[in-house]
């Protein structure tokens, strides 16, 4: 099931796969880090693909989250 708040996450990944870290899509959105994360989660979740390699200092896009993005 698509969460009611899909396009919104949809938006969420696109900025910070921009932008490259998840603080400055929070920035950018106006909205807390914590609710870019969570909502990217929850992308995530939906999908059932992980979207960001979260390892390092900055989150990476995985495979799936390239593909996403094109």
């Amino acid at each position: 099931m698509i969460h009611p708040n899909f396009l919104d996450q949809l938006q969420m990944f696109v900025t910070a796969a921009r932008l490259g870290t998840f603080s400055a899509t929070a920035k950018k959105m106006g909205r807390a880090q914590n609710v870019v994360s969570y909502g990217i989660s929850t992308l995530e979740n939906s999908l059932g693909v992980e979207l960001f390699d979260r390892g390092g200092h900055k989150a990476a896009l995985t495979k799936a989250g390239e593909a996403l993005k094109r």
